[in-house]
């Protein structure tokens, strides 16, 4: 008789499974990982803090062809800030929750994949995890999208509330050296971090990205016909797809949009997402009121059924822009790439290297926006970021209070030297916009020089796209992706990390994270 072949049942873990690019990334992946990992994967087990949309859990599991799916939910999975109970209670809750769930899968036969816990969003289900896992003799994977010291201190109150005092404690948990424990990284800055203090323990792991599917015409018809309805009239449209969040840097995008293609319409495609970023988009939408700017946020945040996907969005867009200011991995601009339409795009220090491994060029990229102190109250911008920078600056635990350098505007001595937009508040990137743009174009086109040739591409509805590069394939399809977890998984770490090198991970991407690179007003208080 012959023996039944092994199988292991993977778990895949997020706080929740709403819309957003963690999401994406678990849809996409599951299915190849499923395929690959040998032993052969005979059941999906998906652990979430609440049930997704019926639509996106069908679709997920018609995905998943013969493997079976089984769906868990626990309200203590979920972001600590939208929970009343005391920790104390969520993590008892958490510990029979799990011991319940990992029992039925045996020592060896099992694979724990939890997704962006570096976020701090909750961080006893990630201490309970790591113990859990432990117990059963199952690895866990700890995949990090981004960092809760990245620009997201106000997390670092809320994990003082729920036990977690000091920068080892929480160090302990996030960068967890115990032998079970992975990590891995979605770009090569964070990933050489990690490699550098859990060598045998931590990889690169880039995103996998699906080609977009190509819209029929009839369907770019339905969606240009839809932005004139929603607009108001048959104007070009620039889009922006995000949700309404600060780091995405929108005024920006639309300082870009009025001075490249003044006739065009800027468009986002998400709503706000959080009670942090309400105040950023009421501001704008205010402005924009006010002005008269041809601006439309979160156009696909309204209930009808009858809205356009985001590929259909992208093929009736002339242009796509991405202006963050903070990115971990930067999918739109694969998307913008896939979908053949033109990107307008700032490169991300930490992304633009792995873009451009990957085989991407893009025409239009650049650094930064600089823009003439002229057009904003250059006195009264310095005193409100030093009033802003001193509030911040409290708020950190005292150990990385000597860490942060001095932002580049406040670096600046003389105010007739330009200063980069992105570096601004909310309240000097409105005073900018406020300006006619035919004069801020005059006074900030020669500080930037790549402007002249893109504007006249613009007019032109000539702008470049950025090719598919072949090589593209072994770093982003979804078979390289499921080798390179499956070889991360199946590797033994001899001797483990000492358990001080949680800390001096996390200490590093600290400092880094301070460093003047790295500081953006817009980050440092909901109300810029």
């Amino acid at each position: 008789m012959c023996e039944k072949t092994p199988a292991v049942k993977l778990a895949i873990v997020h706080n929740h499974f709403r819309t957003g690019g963690v999401r994406r990334i678990i849809e996409l992946a599951a299915p190849h990982l499923a395929a690959t990992l040998r032993p052969r994967v005979d059941g999906l087990l998906l652990i979430s803090g609440e049930a997704p949309e019926a639509s996106w859990a069908r679709q997920f599991e018609a995905h998943l062809a013969t493997v079976p799916v089984s769906w868990h939910f626990d309200p203590a999975i979920r972001y600590l800030a939208e929970q009343r109970t005391a920790p104390e209670a969520i993590a008892h809750r958490l510990r029979v929750f799990l011991a319940r769930l990992l029992r039925g899968i045996e020592a060896g036969h099992g694979i724990v994949w939890a997704h962006n816990q570096g976020l701090g969003r909750n961080l006893p289900l990630a201490r309970e995890l790591v113990r859990a896992c432990a117990t059963h003799g199952l690895p866990l994977v700890f995949h990090h999208h981004d960092w809760w010291f990245d620009n997201r201190w106000q997390r670092w109150m809320e994990m003082r509330r729920t036990g977690f005092r000091t920068l080892a404690q929480t160090a302990k948990v996030l960068f967890a050296t115990a032998p079970h424990v992975r990590h891995l990284a979605i770009n090569q800055a964070d990933a050489s971090v990690l490699q550098h203090h859990l060598p045998q323990q931590s990889g690169w792991l880039p995103n996998l990205m699906e080609p977009m599917p190509v819209p029929s015409s009839g369907s770019v018809r339905r969606t240009r016909d839809w932005l004139r309805d929603q607009l108001g009239e048959p104007s070009p449209v620039w889009l922006v797809p995000c949700r309404l969040l600060r780091r995405k840097n929108i005024a920006e995008a639309l300082l870009l949009t009025r001075w490249l293609r003044p006739e065009a319409w800027l468009v986002t495609t998400g709503r706000v997402s959080s009670r942090d970023e309400q105040d950023y988009a009421q501001h704008l939408a205010s402005a924009a009121q006010q002005y008269g700017w041809r601006l439309r946020l979160g156009i696909l945040a309204n209930g009808e059924h009858d809205k356009p996907s985001v590929p259909d969005l992208f093929a009736a867009s002339e242009a796509i822009l991405m202006t963050s200011i903070q990115e971990g991995f930067g999918l739109p601009y694969l998307e913008a790439a896939s979908a053949q339409r033109p990107l307008i795009a700032r490169a991300l220090s930490n992304i633009a290297p792995d873009l451009s491994q990957f085989g991407f060029r893009f025409p239009q990229a650049y650094e930064d926006l600089l823009i003439s102190p002229a057009l904003f109250d250059w006195p009264a911008e310095r005193q409100r970021q030093r009033r802003l920078l001193g509030s911040w600056r409290r708020r950190l635990p005292v150990w990385c209070r000597r860490l942060v350098e001095t932002p580049c505007l406040l670096a600046q001595k003389d105010p007739t030297k330009p200063v980069p937009f992105s570096r601004l508040t909310l309240t000097a990137q409105l005073e900018v916009l406020s300006r006619p743009a035919d004069e801020s174009w005059n006074l900030c086109s020669p500080l930037n020089p790549f402007l002249a040739s893109w504007q006249r591409l613009a007019s032109q509805n000539a702008l470049r796209v950025s090719p598919w590069p072949a090589q593209a394939e072994r770093w982003l399809s979804g078979r390289a992706y499921a080798l390179r977890f499956a070889k991360m998984i199946h590797h033994h770490p001899s001797p483990p990390a000492s358990p001080s090198a949680s800390l001096a991970a996390q200490q590093e991407l600290i400092q880094r994270a301070l460093s003047t690179n790295n500081l953006y007003p817009l980050m440092w208080h909901p109300k810029s």
